[in-house]
């Protein structure tokens, strides 16, 4: 996820939190680059997990597998 789009993120949690508040615009796009950035968390975190490997004591390597497909993106 760009930089741009965290900025913008944090911009409108700290306005939501002040008297002024969000408009409906700003509620809607909160939600939506909330999403983005969960799915982008997400898919990073698959990556790495689908790159990891065990290291037994005996010195072999055990490829990790998923235990369930529901979290693909």
């Amino acid at each position: 996820m760009k930089e741009e789009k965290i900025k913008r993120i944090n911009e409108l949690a700290h306005k939501s939190k002040t008297a002024e508040g969000l408009t409906e615009a700003e509620k809607e796009e909160q939600a939506i680059l909330r999403q983005e950035y969960i799915n982008s968390y997400k898919a990073s975190l698959i990556g790495q997990l689908e790159n990891t490997y065990i290291v037994r004591p005996d010195g072999t390597k055990e490829h990790l597998e998923r235990k369930n497909k529901k979290w693909e993106n």
